[in-house]
């Protein structure tokens, strides 16, 4: 399957949000000795895969195709005894000017982080696509900030990358946890 998306660092998060359908995600990405691992185990709320993404063009991080292949909570578990590069997030499903939006808020050593994704059925729509204002900057091509390379490091370890984008850590209220 290619996946087409836009990834954005938040300004602030939109209004309704706590409204919003929200899941649990914890993240293992392997081999935990690579720089940016490309496999990766997701718990997602009750659900679990395993899925390999990779661009399909090198150097074009919004077309990746993905395979996923579908778990059991048993052989997740399983999974989640080995060494990997973890990370917690909650995500918010919200709907944007009719377009579905995922709102990763980052948990424990990445507090403070949220990513902003747009998924695309045409080339053409995510190539006309306008960011909405609550969005900072777009980022799907910067490498830092992928999934398998902010894994297993903290707001910290990135602050700086972020802080070149003039990045404020957002700290969602207690209530939206």
């Amino acid at each position: 399957m290619i996946e087409l998306e836009r990834t954005y660092l938040a300004k602030y998060l939109p209004e309704g949000i706590k409204n919003c359908k929200a899941e649990d995600f914890i993240d293992i990405y392997f081999p935990k000795t690579h720089i940016h691992p490309k496999i990766r185990v997701r718990k997602r709320g009750d659900k679990y895969e395993i899925t390999k993404k990779q661009p399909v063009t090198a150097g074009d991080a919004s077309r990746q195709e993905e395979q996923t292949i579908i778990l059991n909570e048993s052989e997740f578990k399983e999974f989640e005894k080995l060494d990997g590069k973890k990370t917690h997030k909650m995500r918010y499903y919200y709907t944007y000017q009719g377009m579905p939006a995922e709102i990763d808020v980052f948990q424990r050593a990445l507090n403070g982080l949220v990513l902003i994704d747009f998924e695309f059925k045409t080339v053409e729509e995510k190539n006309h696509f306008i960011m909405p204002s609550f969005c900072l900057v777009e980022v799907t091509q910067e490498e830092f900030i992928a999934g398998g390379m902010i894994c297993g490091k903290s707001y910290k370890d990135i602050e700086d990358k972020l802080n070149t984008f003039h990045y404020s850590k957002i700290l969602p209220s207690q209530s939206m946890l």
